[in-house]
């Protein structure tokens, strides 16, 4: 039987086996505790405590890992999944290289934290230069960035960090697994938020781990349930859900972007337009080839804060909210939050709206919005 398709995938991921009178994926177990052999004790059952066994947690890991192409360890959040990878690899005297135009949270993470532990972070474009690797345990990479949207070769990048003894993790929330595959282009970890694109209906947070190695896992998953950092049965639950309609939603997401981006192209008061999907984007090339299909975030400058926030007000199906990756269009000026963005930059993450819907609302709204400052 030859391989299946993506959707196909998305549907049938960590379903346990079909049996008369089951559900096709399980609700979700609220449990703290489970019953123990009175004599035996632990060991007995996969499920002895709550914090570290959950069968409704492991559904999900089964299937993003399936996804993701290897075994899976899901987190509370995105940041507790990246920070729990870091504190989990980094010693003191270690040296990271991190993306100097990623998520900005992580950045902040490694100057109050990593640093006042006597790990050496390295901030680097997702472009690069690279230093040279020499001495670095650990280079984590998030491609496309997140919120400018390069892209950088994770092949090529491998290449280098494991010749210099380096591991290499991507974050993977901007692409999904279905974008592209981090570990099948040699990453060895794959990091990622699921609170965004692969669950995608705005109603939880989540993040994960995964990779090939069983060293790493067995790893992250001591620190997981040494910190606690685990997501609660339900949020666990609505995510498997979720992944049933990833493809579907993928594909309408990545053609609103693709129409969106072609309106804001030709319009003379939008500068700084980035869509790695885009032939004259700067990171077509490498995206074009390293990816299976594209995202449905882009990024664009209005000229100032006013200016966005009077084209958000004049939308109808465009929300002002600080995620990504939803069913509902949604603009972000990232510079409130802390981003290195000028003050009318804006990322915009397509929801699955009809197309031409979104894009004469997009146009009307920037009508609405009034010139750009200087006269455009």
């Amino acid at each position: 039987m030859s391989e299946l398709g993506d959707g196909t995938r998305c549907v049938r991921a960590g379903l346990p086996e079909p049996a008369p009178g089951d559900p096709f994926l399980p609700g979700p177990v609220f449990a703290a505790p489970y019953h123990l052999d009175p004599w035996q004790g632990q060991g007995t059952s996969p499920n002895g405590y709550g914090r570290p066994d959950n069968p409704t947690r492991r559904l999900l890991e089964a299937a993003v890992g399936e996804l993701e192409g290897g075994d899976c360890r899901v987190f509370a959040s995105g940041q507790a999944a990246i920070t729990g990878t870091l504190l989990t690899l980094l010693r003191p005297g270690d040296t990271v290289v991190l993306p100097s135009d990623g998520y900005f949270p992580v950045r902040a993470f490694a100057t109050t934290v990593l640093e006042t532990i006597g790990v050496r972070v390295l901030f680097v474009p997702t472009v690069g230069p690279y230093p040279s690797f020499e001495g670095v345990r650990l280079v984590l990479v998030e491609t496309p960035a997140n919120p400018g949207l390069d892209v950088v070769d994770v092949v090529a990048l491998a290449e280098r960090a494991h010749a210099a003894g380096a591991l290499l993790a991507v974050d993977n929330t901007t692409a999904t697994p279905l974008g592209q595959r981090p570990l099948d282009l040699g990453a060895d970890l794959v990091v990622a938020s699921g609170t965004k694109a692969l669950t995608g209906h705005s109603d939880l947070l989540l993040g994960y781990l995964a990779s090939r190695s069983a060293e790493l896992i067995d790893a992250v998953t001591r620190w997981r349930t040494g910190t606690g950092s685990v997501p609660g049965a339900f949020d666990a639950w609505l995510a498997h859900r979720s992944l049933a309609t990833l493809d579907l939603r993928l594909a309408r997401q990545s053609a609103n972007a693709a129409a969106v981006s072609d309106l804001l192209a030709g319009r003379p008061d939008v500068t700084g337009l980035r869509w790695p999907g885009r032939p004259d984007d700067p990171a077509y090339p490498v995206a074009s080839a390293q990816m299976r299909r594209m995202p449905g975030v882009l990024s664009f400058d209005l000229g100032t804060a006013d200016r966005v926030g009077r084209f958000v007000a004049a939308a109808r199906l465009v929300a002002a909210a600080t995620s990504f990756g939803g069913l509902h269009t949604t603009a972000d000026r990232r510079a409130q939050w802390g981003d290195d963005t000028a003050p009318g930059f804006v990322r915009l993450s397509c929801g699955v709206e009809d197309t031409p819907d979104l894009v004469a609302d997009i146009a009307a709204a920037l009508d609405a919005a009034g010139p750009r400052s200087g006269g455009l």
